[in-house]
C-alpha cells in the first residue's frame, strides 16, 4: 500500500470535496480518498499493484481540477 498527496488547486467548496473523493472512490485499488480543502491537499492511500501515482492525478484533473 502506498500513500501520496496530492496539492490540488481549484478547489473551493464541499462540492469540490465529493467530486474528487467521488470520483477516485470509484477507482480500483484505491484505499481511500480525503480531501483537505483549506490546505488544497488530497491524501490517497492507494495498491500500487492496481493503479498508479499518474493515473490518480488524471482522475483528479478529469474533474475540473488542478494538480500542482
Amino acid at each position: 500500500m502506498q500513500a501520496i498527496t496530492i496539492n490540488v488547486s481549484g478547489m473551493s467548496c464541499q462540492h469540490c470535496v465529493n467530486a474528487i473523493e467521488g470520483a477516485l472512490g470509484k477507482l480500483d485499488g484505491i484505499q481511500s480518498a480525503k480531501v483537505e480543502l483549506s490546505a488544497n491537499h488530497v491524501f490517497v492511500a492507494y495498491d500500487d499493484s492496481k493503479i498508479s501515482a499518474d493515473t490518480i492525478k488524471e482522475t483528479i484533473e478529469e474533474q475540473g481540477y488542478d494538480v500542482v
